[in-house]
């Protein structure tokens, strides 16, 4: 009989979850159609426009899939408790842990994929991706600039950032060179950069700049350098063809996890140019990342366990009160992933541990909660 039960359950909601993935999809991928009418408006063929989003969606996936996961449960759980089936298997004699076997099973196996989704497949979409965004000219300039290290992309150029937010740059070190040698050093402490994607041009409002002017006939007598101080100091640089020219590095989003592990215990062989106080917050950066994709994974059983017993709780059938606590348990859930983020700069604080804190609280809640109604 707990056979044919589970079944009739799951097929019910592999419905829901189905139906929720297809939709948070849509949503997701809103903005992506509109994007997609733009690159039609430049003259990009179709087929191309199709291959760039499909790229996309593994990495897309990773997110929705756990999202889906929470919303279906709640509400396929919340139905159940509204019709009294719930109470009328406790009768029966049928145990609550019974009942959520299949569907904790079935997490477990999602989890998985999104494993896969995050730890391969993601990464290896998001460097295509990049590459044929670069390809078409469409690679923002700013998104190859990786923090803490010597980016040698750009031919003629050489530009390390110290840190970077949106538009703001710290601890900016550039270097502009011919076939004899370096023409120009500038250091500044600061900067501002405003990219128009039309024309391709940079322009970047440098502060607090130091700047050396090499003799062209003699680069490297360093007698005849001249050096200039500024409060401030405009640079425009035409990346018409160097965005051509250059090369993708990969970022921590685009290495697979034995690559972001390797990267992650070998900082020095992975970022040669990085300077030494830089090395804590890469070494920060790379574990988040890492924790991350994991932590996003497991969220897919984590979620199961904590929306079984909160579907139950709720007695509703109404979609619209499942729906909220799921948009309530993803926000504080994404919450947890930003704050890490937002705490690189500090790596006593261990920002690394902050994406497990919702993943091992769902998973405690979920299992106390389940243990109390069973």
């Amino acid at each position: 009989m707990i056979r044919v039960l589970n079944r009739y359950l799951f097929r019910d909601f592999l419905k829901s979850f189905f139906a929720t993935l297809f939709v948070l999809t849509f949503v997701m991928y809103v903005g992506a159609v509109v994007q997609a009418i733009d690159y039609m408006s430049r003259g990009i063929s179709g087929p191309l426009i199709l291959k760039i989003f499909v790229l996309n969606i593994p990495f897309t996936m990773s997110f929705v899939i756990p999202m889906s996961v929470l919303t279906a449960v709640l509400l396929h759980f919340g139905r159940l408790s509204a019709d009294g089936e719930i109470t009328a298997l406790k009768a029966c004699g049928v145990s609550l842990w019974q009942v959520a076997a299949p569907f904790l099973f079935s997490a477990m196996l999602l989890s998985l994929v999104c494993l896969y989704l995050n730890a391969e497949l993601a990464p290896r979409s998001h460097f295509a991706r990049r590459q044929m965004l670069r390809d078409l000219g469409e690679e923002d300039p700013l998104a190859l600039l990786d923090e803490g290290r010597f980016v040698n992309d750009f031919p003629g150029l050489k530009i390390y950032v110290g840190k970077k937010s949106a538009e703001h740059l710290e601890d900016i070190i550039l270097y502009q060179f011919d076939e004899r040698g370096t023409r120009i050093e500038v250091r500044a402490k600061a900067g501002r950069v405003a990219f128009d994607p039309g024309t391709r041009i940079m322009d970047i409002q440098l502060e607090q700049v130091r700047l050396t002017e090499y003799d062209k006939d003699e680069p490297t007598n360093l007698a005849k350098a001249r050096t200039l101080n500024a409060d401030s100091y405009p640079m425009r640089l035409d990346l018409r063809q160097m965005l051509k020219k250059a090369k993708i590095n990969k970022k921590a989003a685009s290495m697979t996890f034995p690559e972001l592990v390797d990267s992650l215990r070998h900082v020095r062989q992975a970022f040669p140019d990085i300077q030494e106080q830089n090395i804590p917050r890469m070494r920060t950066k790379l574990a988040v990342d890492a924790s991350k994709r994991l932590a996003l994974a497991l969220s897919c059983f984590s979620f199961t366990l904590l929306g079984i017993p909160l579907g139950i709780r709720t007695h509703r059938r109404e979609s619209s009160i499942g729906i909220g606590i799921a948009l309530v348990l993803l926000f504080v859930f994404y919450l947890f992933i930003i704050l890490a983020d937002s705490l690189v700069d500090r790596p006593d604080w261990r920002p690394d541990l902050i994406p497990w804190i919702p993943v091992l609280g769902s998973q405690l809640i979920g299992f106390g909660l389940l243990h109390k109604h069973r």
